[in-house]
């Protein structure tokens, strides 16, 4: 067996492990990285793809005088605005509408949004305004007859490459990283503090890694990893899944999301532009972990019902596809808690025998709950950690300004490289929206012919299955079409039209028998 030896060990490459382990790496420490499946491949590839303050919790924090909700609010502003700037080519600012019935429901989601805008400070990304029924027409021509909407701004991320690039960047800054390596136990010294971690690969290859500090940053799962290490844990997690679909119609052709104010159990729904089609979601229904990930058709009914509602011309909506993910909260300190109730913040835990856990939490605050994570690995190294250095997200430029300015130079020389087909725009965006400034060397490096665009819904070509496979950590045709790509988020049908260009890519590696993974399995019950 293997003998690894490390300052820290991360357990999950899910968006909380991916930045523990890049926030780690800054701060001088040597980490290892172990996924036991996919980076991102749980909860944190099958978001709603919102980074948003949470308009809802912002509600319920004035409607329960609870301060704790109205601190995340907050933080999580606060954070969508850093990955607006950190990550311009992943993330974008997406306005969506409010409707309301009556002038009295325009003057309070006025007032809640203008508070909702003033939270974010320096920090905002536009103010909150008024929508009259005209325009609300204009751009949801589809949409039942409103009074009016307000409209307000957060933001839209690509949740899967994002994960990813943190974790890249990690690695590629001197994290060890592991994917389809599991955790199988965790070792502890003759005092009773873990210090070492045994792991498994799908191949049955076992290796030991001797750590410092072990991080416990397995999402929804993270019960299984506390238990390893002290098998008298109470259980803190409660998982809730939320599912989605996706139309073929594209209800929001203008840009304009929606955001449906209530439901009869509670929560809000969103309807949003997604790839030319509308992301409809999401559904809180409290699960076991092992059918987290797994939609209802209770739950489809469900979403398919409020569309019909809001747009009662689309009276035969067609899925294209639909998955879920669980939402990993942290179990109340009371029974009969209502879960809608439940504070999305996190929580850092430290066992007596010194496993660091991070649980709860949300995708837009990720990199709070790495920093909070790592002041409880500083707590059990005893000594502070060095100060961070600058780490530009692999894609980025140094700065913010030259990023947007070496985007731009680079749509051109895109252009002079790609192939002259009525969709070359659309591949240019669509490269530029996944790899940021890798897109240029990327293309540079393909033969002409694995640049052609594969298909009409996303315009993914051959050179970037073959990068995904050699460059991104792909090991599966889920992996390269589901969370490398979007397509199978977008199309199922089409993802699995192209799952045999990626299959032959796999077998050129020596993969394919090894990680097969169909598509359907993945995303569909």
């Amino acid at each position: 067996m293997a003998d690894h030896t490390t300052d820290l060990l991360v357990v999950g490459a899910g968006a909380s492990g991916a930045s523990v382990a890049y926030e780690a790496v800054r701060r001088g420490l040597s980490v290892a990285l172990l996924e036991a499946g996919d980076i991102g491949g749980g909860t944190s590839s099958r978001s709603t793809k919102l980074l948003h303050g949470g308009v809802r919790y912002l509600e319920l924090a004035f409607k329960t005088f609870n301060p704790a909700q109205l601190k995340l609010v907050k933080e999580a502003l606060i954070e969508r605005s850093h990955w607006l700037k950190q990550a311009p080519f992943l993330a974008r600012r997406l306005t969506l509408a409010l409707p309301t019935d009556n002038v009295w429901g325009q003057a309070y989601y006025r007032i809640g949004l203008g508070i909702y805008d003033a939270l974010a400070g320096h920090q905002g990304i536009g103010s909150s305004h008024l929508l009259s029924r005209r325009q609300l027409r204009q751009a949801l021509p589809k949409l039942k007859p409103c009074q009016g909407a307000v409209a307000y701004n957060d933001g839209q991320f690509d949740d899967a490459r994002l994960n990813l690039l943190l974790a890249l960047t990690a690695q590629r800054a001197g994290v060890v990283l592991r994917t389809r390596c599991k955790v199988m136990a965790i070792e502890r010294n003759s005092v009773g503090r873990v210090a070492a971690a045994i792991s498994e690969t799908i191949n049955g290859q076992q290796e030991r890694w001797n750590a410092r500090v072990i991080v416990n940053a397995a999402g929804p799962g993270a019960d299984t990893l506390r238990h390893m290490a002290d098998p008298t844990a109470p259980a803190r997690m409660l998982t809730s899944r939320g599912s989605h679909i996706v139309l073929k119609q594209n209800l929001c052709q203008q840009g304009l999301g929606l955001l449906v104010p209530s439901t009869v159990d509670g929560r809000v729904l969103f309807m949003l532009p997604f790839f030319g089609r509308t992301l409809v979601g999401t559904t809180d229904e409290v699960c076991e972990l092992g059918t987290a990930n797994v939609p209802s058709s209770e739950e489809e009914a469900y979403l398919l019902n409020y569309v019909h509602q809001w747009f009662p011309s689309v009276t035969k909506p067609e899925v294209t596809s639909r998955w879920a993910g669980g939402r990993p909260l942290l179990r109340p300190s009371r029974a009969g808690i209502d879960k809608n109730r439940i504070v999305r913040d996190h929580e850092v835990e430290t066992l007596p025998c010194g496993l660091v856990s991070v649980m709860g939490g949300k995708w837009t605050t990720c990199r709070p709950m790495a920093i909070d994570t790592l002041a409880a690995v500083e707590r059990q190294r005893g000594r502070p950690l060095p100060p961070a250095k600058a780490l530009s997200l692999w894609g980025s430029g140094a700065t913010v300004a030259t990023t947007y300015r070496l985007l731009k130079e680079q749509v051109a020389q895109l252009k002079a490289l790609l192939p002259d087909t009525f969709s070359r725009s659309a591949q240019i965006a669509h490269l530029q929206s996944n790899y940021g400034l890798q897109a240029l060397p990327l293309i540079e490096a393909a033969a002409p012919a694995d640049r052609e665009p594969l298909s009409d819904v996303i315009p993914l070509c051959e050179a970037e299955v073959s990068y995904a496979i050699r460059a991104e950590q792909a090991r599966s045709s889920t992996d390269v079409l589901a969370r490398r790509c979007r397509l199978a988020m977008v199309d199922l049908t089409e993802a699995q039209r192209l799952e045999p260009v990626i299959e032959k890519h796999l077998a050129q590696s020596g993969l394919a028998t090894t990680f097969a993974s169909p598509i359907d399995h993945q995303l569909n019950p």
